[in-house]
């Protein structure tokens, strides 16, 4: 083909590409055409839905919704303005109107974004009359939280302007919507946003809005969200947030029959009311920024504590279990424990020279039968690797040293030890059971947060099954079915070498350490702690008053609450946190309080100077170290 002819073919070729494409884009793909954004007579504004309500399991309301108004922007048809005039009106600077502008015109010159959110009725009052002076700019009505009670904030969590990373990841929101963030408004926030609305408005020439555009037939309506009811007993709740005034720590209270969370408390907290508003920015850095206090930190689900001797019932279940002992089994104590080389670990069972067995070693919590009853499993085997590893399975059985997988954003792990963090720790291999010792008493290197205690309660309650604590109980009229809240998860130890332990558990309330906080009337199975509380400041390791712990189920034979107890710098279990759960129980079985004389000890007594005695001691210590 000569040259001449082959650039005439091209020329005709590329022709023919570029009007077989206009043609399938304007006459076939009808997709550009009909999008009303591609129109610039066009503006978009979203009607926002109201979000769900909150109800607790007996249908009390935990969290409704408030109006609130933004004033929106839309860049583009933003016009000349006395700029020093409508921030006075808003009520910000200059500085911060170019800043919010240029924000929002880099997000999209056509989109609506919020440029002054959640203003109150009153401002709203103030400023509708004065808004049509300032082209490019409207209010909208939307929702806010509403909370009738000041509880549970680290349960519902908050809702707040979505942030960049969010934006990039999900198309549904635009800048300056609202979200939710942590607690149940984050974990369930799809269900509870509902579908915001969109209208397509038709501009003349003038830029002024002249109506629907196409008569509104690409306009959606909103959807609401969907009210959600909760497995949360308010009253049990707020009653124990009472409890906890003045102290630092977490309670959990389970179901056991359906792992349904009862109550979830986590002291210090703040008022749910703090993080809405326009004083929510304010009150937000205050509060994540409170390093003594930790208010925003859910202690119930993410503070981690060596459960100290309430995980002495599970290496009796686990020694039981191995076949390394019998519940007659008896061991002698000394006042303590001899291993090793000079090794000694201090009992206060106050049993001398007596061998004791399994009922008395849980209700006196003997230090030396459960340090005989972990090294007897430990060394059956012809390895410590392989011993150590049979007992961290079984221990891990009852949900502790992992997630658990319960509906809620936040958590911690925990920690059961293997062979293989100790074969780190001693590299040349050089660990035995005596090496690891403090296992037996729930100290060493064993972390759990109180609703892995509060689980394995449950577990125990049970007889050895355990169903994933969850906090959603409906979604509008429908049960949670989720299969995984549903099925039983099993334990390794049989369900025969639960009654003995539980018996031991029942004489802790009987004859042991907790028969102070015994209910009239409840057979209660419990179990007292002590944990040690030690911190590293500049690199010293220093040691504070421990902690006080108590775990519990009831009624014996019937269980409906299992229940754990951490109070931070509480002394002994029996103490604080035995009391504080025994309370509980009756108030969730009975309705109400026969124990006066306690409930007012409990209410009116604080830990704030032991905590302020324990910041004291980390300053000096910082700065003797400078």
């Amino acid at each position: 083909m000569p040259r001449k002819s082959l650039l005439y073919f091209l020329i005709l070729s590329v022709g023919a590409i570029f009007i077989g494409r206009l043609f399938f884009l304007q006459i076939v793909d009808s997709k550009y055409r009909q999008n009303p954004l591609n129109n610039s007579a066009v503006t978009v504004k979203f009607a926002y839905p109201d979000r769900g309500f909150i109800y607790d399991r007996n249908g009390k309301l935990l969290v409704a919704n408030q109006s609130s108004y933004d004033i929106m922007i839309i860049p583009k048809d933003v016009e000349p303005l006395d700029t020093l005039e409508f921030c006075d009106l808003l009520k910000i600077t200059k500085e911060d109107f170019l800043k919010r502008y240029h924000k929002t015109k880099n997000y999209s010159p056509r989109i609506p974004s919020i440029f002054v959110g959640q203003l109150s009725k009153e401002d709203y009052a103030f400023l509708q009359e004065k808004m049509y002076k300032y082209k490019g700019f409207y209010i909208q009505k939307r929702f806010l939280r509403q909370y009738p009670e000041n509880t549970s904030a680290n349960i519902v969590g908050y809702i707040s302007e979505v942030n960049e990373g969010l934006l990039k990841r999900n198309k549904y929101y635009q800048l300056g919507e609202l979200v939710g963030y942590q607690g149940v408004e984050k974990q369930y926030e799809n269900v509870l946003r509902g579908q915001k609305g969109v209208n397509f408005i038709q501009k003349n020439r003038f830029n002024k809005e002249i109506g629907a555009y196409k008569d509104g037939i690409y306009d959606t309506l909103p959807v609401p969200g969907k009210d959600i009811t909760l497995t949360l007993d308010m009253e049990l709740q707020m009653y124990a947030e009472k409890l906890m005034t003045n102290k630092r720590g977490g309670i959990v209270a389970i179901e056991p029959g359906t792992g349904e969370i009862l109550s979830l408390v986590s002291t210090p907290s703040y008022d749910p009311k703090m993080l809405v508003g326009r004083k929510r920015s304010k009150n937000s850095f205050l509060l994540f920024n409170d390093t003594i206090k930790k208010p925003m930190l859910d202690r119930g689900l993410q503070a981690q504590y060596p459960p100290g001797s309430p995980f002495k019932i599970i290496n009796a279940l686990i020694a039981l279990q191995e076949e390394v002992i019998t519940p007659t089994t008896g061991f002698k104590c000394y006042h303590g424990y001899k291993y090793g080389r000079g090794g000694f670990m201090k009992c206060h069972c106050g049993i001398v020279g007596t061998p004791i067995s399994m009922n008395t070693g849980i209700y006196r919590s003997c230090n030396s039968y459960f340090s005989n009853v972990y090294r007897r499993t430990i060394e059956k085997y012809d390895s410590p690797v392989k011993g150590m590893d049979v007992w961290s399975k079984h221990a891990k059985s009852f949900g502790l040293g992992n997630y658990l997988g319960y509906d809620l954003p936040a958590g911690q792990k925990g920690l059961i030890p293997d062979s293989e963090l100790y074969n780190r720790y001693y590299p040349n291999h050089q660990w035995k059971a005596i090496t690891t010792i403090s296992n037996a008493i729930g100290q060493g290197e064993v972390l759990t947060t109180p609703i892995q205690l509060a689980n394995m309660t449950a577990a125990i309650a049970n007889r050895g099954y355990y169903f994933t604590p969850h906090i959603l109980k409906k979604v509008g009229d429908s049960l949670n079915q989720n299969e995984k809240f549903t099925t039983p998860r099993y334990t390794t130890i049989a369900p025969q070498h639960f009654e003995p332990v539980i018996e031991g558990m029942f004489n802790v309330f009987e004859l042991g350490t907790a028969r102070g906080s015994k209910i009239p009337d409840i057979e209660i199975c419990g179990k007292t702690g002590t944990a040690e509380n030690f911190k590293r400041v500049n690199g010293e390791r220093i040691q504070f008053t421990d902690h006080s712990i108590f775990i519990a189920f009831a009624p014996k034979d019937d269980p409906k609450i299992a229940i754990a107890v951490f109070v931070e710098n509480g002394y002994w279990g029996s103490r604080w946190a035995a009391p504080i759960a025994s309370l509980m129980i009756e108030k969730y079985l009975k309705g109400g309080i026969t124990r006066d004389w306690l409930e007012k000890r409990m209410l009116e007594g604080s830990l704030e100077e032991e905590y302020t005695k324990q910041i004291e001691i980390e300053n000096y210590v910082a700065q003797k170290e400078e």
